[in-house]
């Protein structure tokens, strides 16, 4: 129990619900259960079997968990709790109530078992506070509960039903189910997490599933199904920015169809076959103890009847819907939905199910606060419903088989109670008829279709498998791909972004702050500070330490300078002579990264540049030193001052922008939320330091063995993220802070808290074996520690929300969507959470905000290249941009799906871009860069029909250039770059001579014919395509002339023919061929040439 806390006011807060209630018993709507109560008591056993029993409702409703084996008496004067020694301990926090709640809770009593004699003075304790409660004649109880296993149950039921006398028992299950109904803020978040789990598991798992089976005609039984749903709510996938450890199943989800049909949800999935009709899904997700459900039908080809049957049932479910209300009497609404139905469709009463819905909390059905006839009880506002309605016993008339002839129809969702308005939908997942309706086609019916109807094309579904393919509506309304989807979405979030910058500009969001400029330092404020030293009157270089000042002989007066107006000084021997040269800050220098002499100054002030000092080095007779000595020791006193100066400067530097924070509220509860071991970063002092983290009223404390104290509190938290130690080394606590805070002399907007969960360095000079016992020990050693660290970070962060009141949530990185990059100077994994996109074990941290991200651009987008760079522009301009370089290729589309799910908009293109400029150009003009298009400029969609038709006009001007077997070369280009089929291919264009098709054997072959002619001294002739390059002009003359020189060269030719590549009608098909298999396939070489003249 060390590991958990108790929520003290939580606590009390629920019991003075409890109290109130019962002394007033006309706030509930079962007041004859507590008029007559004197006492209430509450006993929980140990029974791992029970899912849901009152007694461990009511316990977790007032403690938060399950203490097994424990007793709480309420009665007028104390609250008694008997159990053990650490579950007292953990219990002790309620002996000390918040002032609030004095008068309104009596005190708590702890009682420790005591197991010598089986607890009988504890439970004579126990009696008396009953008989002295009231008049001490009714206690009030859970009867279903009685018989609860445990030893402690057991004890007391021994000991009550030999000493109770005359005092009755009253059952009170019902008024404390109505105290209990009503959700606080923190139940309903834990609510809300479970509905929506339930909605993204039913959505994006069970439905496609189902799909799936049905389009591929697959046999599947229902507990298979079933048993898939139940892993799929615990599976991360589906419950993004949820603990899946805390996640389970309310029940075990239930698939029916095939004609066996029983609405209610206690029916077990049968071993049959998903029948493809009407098949019922039912299942809900549980989240921290509170409960949700949603129920679904799938219809398969329904017919009209049934169509308008099922909207008539999703008619009736919104007519519930609309009349839950705060106040509104539950009976009085099933009346209503009962002659809705009368009036509407009578033919359906009799299959119409007994209760529409019930209460629903850390119980998954409260039967008392049913939606049913004659029911009295008024709903209240934060109660949360199971609302469900179906119909059993329809037949669907147009179904081919015997087991597609009786269907059900059920529909179900987890609804909040509000005030005067309708009930809200928790689990939003669409049920109308074009969203569950899938519609089989047949080979056979499309076959007769197109034999009937002469005007349709070609199905091509009855080319395919030919037998069924599982359409929806829904999908046909969505027959765009993902891709055209998301370049859609990326207009839009384009157009929005323009707009939405312009308006912030004309606004005056985005101006830029102005740089502080410091007063100039003074020397001496007056005459007479000036020092009285004997250097100064012998006109010596003198350094004043105390005023940090140079007085330096200039035309014989020593003159002042403030340390600040130097920018360096060196000096150097020449010759007997040592030389000294001052630089000083002056208007046009440039400014170093300490940023010096950046002050303001009187305009009409006189600058010097530099000064030059000389001085010998030889020692005159009399003289103690050489007059150097001066300048040497003027040197080493200078660069002394400076260096303080300078450290002093980027002190206070550093504390210029500080902003103050608040002080920490210790709090001084032993059962803070703790954490011991921890180590953090960035460093304290050089040496790594451990310490212990501790959550107070307004903020944490982390202590260093040394002594350290850092405090960060809640209100400076932008982000902070708990890193689990999956696949990683570490598990870490990681704040974001708002406002910088200063430690270690430096200031930090990222602060983390981190501890080890095993050996980073590994001794490769130790042999090893896989099958090693001291191996395998260490790795269990270490699956274990990794577990309860996990458990340990996990319980500090829920414990710490519960003190927040959930103001401060630990965001968890998503592992599966993360992405390697290069932010800094290594390769690390980017991890996208709710709120961000991190990278938090490698150190210094990767925090960006998705709300301050205005566009990201990819810059090297090519498909040769293996890597992409990534740039995030901010909305504030004046923020630098920030790169993340080397991203595989292969992540590309993973990170735009990403992008366009955060409805970030992204831009791409080939070459990397001067960002400094750009940025530079925006900010000196930003509302006429938005006039002028704004970003639009990053867009992908530019040139590329100018640039086919450029490449369109250069062919064209070739081939006027060429010769007749220029323009067949040009037309067989053409066919191969188009790839058409080997039919268009004529003999006469496969002679012709083409370098743009030849692979690598024909270049050698030609290749080798080449250097033969060179042995033999003949000169091979040019193909008619390298004459065209070479001739001046194109008239008809040259083109004849250069024909009669060809067919007087004709030996040559025929040789080179019989040589090459005309060598018969044989090497004629292998060529053929060869170029219809490249015609075929890719056409690559052919394309090569058009890029060349490009």
């Amino acid at each position: 129990m060390s590991g958990l806390k108790m929520d003290v006011e939580a606590f009390f807060r629920r019991a003075k619900r409890f109290y109130q209630v019962w002394k007033d018993p006309s706030l509930s709507s079962y007041p004859q259960e507590l008029s007559s109560m004197d006492a209430f008591l509450c006993v929980v056993g140990q029974d791992e079997d029970t899912v849901y029993a009152k007694s461990v409702s009511w316990q977790t409703w007032l403690v938060g968990y399950e203490l097994t084996d424990t007793l709480m008496l309420f009665t007028e004067g104390a609250v008694l709790c008997l159990a053990s020694k650490k579950k007292i301990e953990f219990l002790r926090a309620l002996e000390s109530p918040p002032p609030a709640y004095e008068g309104h809770v009596p005190p708590v009593r702890l009682l420790i078992r005591d197991k010598a004699d089986n607890d009988r003075k504890n439970f004579d304790k126990v009696l008396e506070a009953i008989r002295e409660s009231k008049q001490g004649a009714t206690l009030g109880i859970f009867v279903k509960d009685q018989k609860f296993p445990g030893t402690l149950p057991t004890a007391w039921r021994a000991f009550w039903d030999k000493e109770k006398g005359s005092i009755a028992s009253q059952d009170v299950t019902n008024a404390l189910a109505y105290c209990m109904a009503p959700k606080e803020e923190t139940e309903l978040a834990a609510t809300k997490k479970a509905a929506g789990v339930t909605s993204e598991v039913f959505s994006k798992f069970l439905k496609e599933q189902i799909m799936d089976i049905i389009d591929q005609d697959k046999s599947v039984k229902h507990s298979k199904l079933s048993e898939g749903v139940e892993k799929a709510i615990v599976d991360k996938k589906y419950g993004q920015n949820v603990d899946t450890s805390l996640l389970e199943s309310c029940y075990p989800p239930i698939l029916q169809s095939g004609g066996n049909y029983k609405l209610k949800f206690s029916v077990v999935s049968d071993k049959e076959n998903v029948h493809f009709g009407a098949i019922i899904c039912a299942f809900g997700a549980r989240y921290k103890s509170y409960c949700s459900n949603i129920v679904r039908t799938m219809l398969v080809d329904p017919s009209d009847e049934i169509q308008k049957t099922y909207e008539f049932l999703v008619s009736l479910e919104e007519h519930i819907l609309s009349k839950l209300k705060d106040g509104a009497v539950l009976g009085k609404i099933y009346d209503s939905v009962v002659s809705m139905v009368k009036s509407d469709k009578p033919q359906l009463m009799s299959g119409l199910t007994k209760n529409f819905g019930f209460a629903m909390g850390i119980e998954f059905r409260e039967a008392a606060l049913s939606i049913a006839k004659d029911s009295q009880v008024k709903a209240k506002k934060g109660m949360v419903f199971n609302i469900n309605i179906g119909f059993s016993g329809l037949t669907n008339k147009s179904s081919g088989d015997t087991k597609g002839k009786n269907i059900a129809l059920f529909v179900g969702d987890t609804v909040l109670v509000g005030e005067g308005a309708p009930a809200t939908l928790l689990t939003p997942s669409k049920k109308k008829i074009k969203n569950i309706a899938i519609f089989l086609k047949d080979a056979d019916s499309s076959e007769e279709e197109k034999e009937n109807k002469n005007t349709r094309g070609v199905d091509h579904e009855s080319f395919g498998r030919g037998k069924r393919s599982a359409v929806l509506d829904q999908k046909l309304r969505q027959d765009t791909t993902a891709e055209e989807k998301r370049k859609a979405h990326q207009r839009e979030l384009m157009q929005k972004m323009n707009e939405e910058a312009l308006r912030r500009i004309k606004s005056g969001g985005d101006t830029q702050e102005k740089v502080k400029v410091r007063k100039a330092p003074v020397s001496y404020k007056s005459p007479g500070q000036l020092p009285r030293e004997s250097e100064v009157k012998q006109l010596k270089i003198y350094v004043d330490k105390k005023y940090e000042t140079i007085i330096l002989p200039i035309f014989g007066i020593p003159t002042p300078f403030h340390i600040a107006t130097i920018k360096n000084i060196s000096t150097s021997v020449e010759g007997d002579f040592t030389y000294l040269r001052i630089n000083f800050f002056h208007p046009g220098a440039s400014i170093g990264k300490e940023g010096g002499g950046s002050f303001a100054y009187n305009p009409e002030a006189i600058f010097l540049k530099e000064l030059t000092y000389r001085s010998t080095n030889v020692r005159e007779p009399g003289e103690i030193s050489a007059p150097s000595s001066n300048l040497n020791t003027a040197f080493r006193l200078i660069k002394d001052i400076q260096k303080k100066y300078k450290t002093r400067e980027a002190e206070q530097k550093e504390m210029a922008d500080l902003v103050e924070q608040d002080t920490l509220v210790i709090s001084t509860n032993k059962g803070n939320p703790k954490l011991k071991d921890l180590y953090i970063r960035p460093n304290i002092v050089q040496k790594r330091l451990s310490g212990v983290l501790e959550a107070h009223g307004n903020g944490f404390r982390y202590t260093s063995i040394r002594g350290d104290k850092i405090d960060v509190l809640y209100n400076n938290i932008k982000h902070a993220f708990f890193h689990p130690c999956d696949g990683e080394m570490i598990i870490l606590l990681h704040f974001h802070l708002r406002n910088a805070i200063l430690f270690g002399k430096k200031k930090h907007t990222d602060v983390q808290f981190y501890t080890e969960v095993g050996e980073i360095t590994t001794d490769l000079g130790k042999h090893q074996h896989m099958h090693d016992r001291d191996d395998l020990a260490a790795e269990q050693a270490e699956r274990e520690l990794r577990h309860k660290l996990k458990q340990a970070f996990r319980s500090f962060c829920d414990k710490v929300a519960q003190v927040t009141k959930d103001d401060l949530e630990f965001d968890v990185p998503f592992r599966e969507l993360g992405f390697h990059g290069v932010p800094f100077r290594e390769t690390v994994l980017l991890q996208p959470t709710g709120t961000s996109l991190v990278n938090l074990t490698s150190w210094p941290p990767f925090v960006i905000t998705l709300e301050d991200i205005q566009l990201v651009h990819f810059e090297r987008v090519q498909f040769q290249l293996k890597n992409f760079d990534m740039v995030f522009i901010f909305k504030d301009y004046n923020k630098k941009v920030m790169m993340v370089t080397t991203i595989p290729m292969t992540m590309l589309d993973h990170v735009k799906e990403w992008l366009n799910s955060v409805d970030i908009k992204y831009t791409e293109g080939v070459q990397s871009l001067n960002w400094p400029k750009i940025m530079k150009t925006i900010v000196d003009d930003p509302e006429g860069f938005f006039e002028s298009g704004g970003w639009s400029f990053l867009d992908p969609d530019s040139d590329g029909e100018e640039e086919d038709d450029e490449e369109d006009s250069e062919d064209e001007e070739f081939r006027m250039s060429g010769s007749a077997s220029d323009e067949a070369f040009d037309e067989s280009e053409e066919d191969y770059s188009s790839e058409v089929s080997e039919e268009s291919f004529s003999e006469e264009e496969l002679d012709s001579d083409e370098s743009s098709g030849k692979d690598w054997s024909d270049l050698e072959r030609e290749a080798a014919e080449d250097d033969r002619y060179d042995d033999t001294s003949e000169v091979p002739p040019r193909s008619s395509k390298e004459k065209s390059k070479h001739r001046s002009s194109p008239s008809k003359k040259h083109r004849s002339s250069d024909k009669s020189a060809s067919s007087s060269h004709g030996g040559k030719r025929d040789h080179r023919d019989r040589g090459g590549r005309d060598r018969g009608g044989r090497d004629r098909d292998r060529h053929s061929d060869k170029r219809k298999r490249e015609g075929s396939s890719s056409s690559k070489h052919h394309k090569t040439p058009k890029k060349s003249r490009r």
